[in-house]
């Protein structure tokens, strides 16, 4: 997912990198991608249907060890908008670059999820008010990315049907995640009338991002159909469509569940009741969409196998989306009490967890070679 290389650089090891900085010179967004795939497995771990010794010992040190990834991720972007400041601007005419700011509040959401999962039993109440902050403070991350990225889009960058990729999703689908985020924290917190604030927000996030992701996948249909795949770099982009449906799905899901509690709690009690209906409804059919597009992604990664794919960051994009698709197969075996998502499930979380040590073995190796630390904006620039 990051631009296609033509010739390839000779890289050297991190320590032995042009200059100390280099690095950070270097760092771009693609990064927080690896936190979306580690956060989400962590969480997919945790509502594995099985009961498997140490296997929520493991998701919790991932979801602890997330928290290191963006914490450093955070602090290694943040110096680069200090050290070179004129080169990290330049990533808003980036046409693919720039799509990767909504990585950071999807990641964000992963860890937000994690303290109702993980703090919660182990911190016990405490951290519910650390979840709600860092809740709005991702919905507001998630709302700048959703407008501003599309609006540098129409204004400032060059795009073309035939160079399109699902890439594009990524600003917009933040608000989504934010939005199933919401769902999940909001029966945790103590008043009534914040229930409420946090639940209908998370309504608005919802319809404020799947339509406009939708008519991304339309016009992506389109594009694939006359133009065919992307280059070889791009081929974990095929997965990315199953982003938004899944945590469509998902997010749908989670707030049907307790909005009749809560709608009842405001004196909306037959409100909550439409919308648990609607959210299970609703689940299922993306989830079936869901299933159309997960197929189809596979059949495409076969076809790039056989030409070979190339390793980058993009290969994240082979994480998360499956990861809330199996989150979202999950909630369903919970709701529906059917075998079958709950034997679906667990197979798309252990092929979730394979996946996640292919990646994260590649990302350490290409780290340490330096090869990773490449920013398409500046690619031209002297050092």
């Amino acid at each position: 997912m990051i631009c296609p290389h033509t010739a390839k650089p000779a890289y050297k090891p991190l320590s032995l990198l042009p200059r100390p900085l280099e690095a950070i010179r270097q760092f771009t967004p693609n990064w927080f991608a690896a936190t979306m795939g580690t956060g989400v497995l962590a969480l997919a771990l945790a509502q594995v249907p099985v009961a498997i010794p140490g296997l929520h010992a493991i998701a919790e040190g991932l979801w602890l060890f997330n928290i290191f990834l963006f914490v450093l991720f955070t602090g290694l972007y943040a110096a680069r908008w200090v050290l070179f400041f004129d080169e990290a601007r330049r990533i808003f005419g980036h046409s693919t670059v720039s799509m990767f700011f909504g990585t950071i509040p999807m990641g964000l959401a992963t860890i937000i999820n994690g303290f109702l999962v993980f703090g919660l039993p182990r911190w016990g109440d405490g951290v519910i008010h650390v979840a709600e902050v860092l809740w709005w403070l991702d919905v507001a991350m998630s709302l700048a990315c959703g407008v501003l990225i599309p609006y540098m889009m129409f204004t400032r960058q060059e795009h073309s049907i035939d160079q399109m990729t699902a890439v594009w999703l990524l600003p917009v689908v933040a608000a989504e995640v934010a939005a199933a985020s919401g769902g999940l924290l909001a029966p945790h917190l103590v008043e009534a009338h914040s229930q409420l604030v946090m639940l209908v927000t998370s309504y608005v996030l919802w319809a404020f991002s799947l339509p406009v992701a939708f008519s991304i996948l339309t016009i992506l249909l389109l594009r694939m159909a006359l133009h065919k795949l992307p280059h070889e770099n791009m081929a974990a982009s095929s997965w990315l469509a199953l982003g938004p449906i899944g945590t469509g799905a998902l997010g749908m899901l989670l707030l049907g569940a307790d909005a009749p509690a809560i709608f009842a709690a405001n004196g909306l009690p037959g409100i909550g009741e439409i919308a648990a209906g609607l959210g299970l409804v609703a689940g299922i059919t993306l989830w079936g969409f869901g299933l159309w597009w997960m197929l189809i992604a596979v059949l495409i990664t076969v076809r790039y196998l056989r030409a070979g794919i190339p390793f980058n960051l993009g290969w994240w994009g082979f994480t998360f989306p499956l990861g809330v698709y199996s989150l979202a197969t999950l909630k369903l075996a919970s709701t529906l009490s059917l075998t079958f998502f709950n034997v679906f499930g667990s197979v798309l979380v252990a092929l979730l967890a394979v996946m996640w040590l292919i990646v994260g073995k590649r990302t350490v190796q290409g780290a340490w070679r330096g090869e990773l630390f490449v920013s398409p904006c500046i690619a031209g620039l002297k050092k």
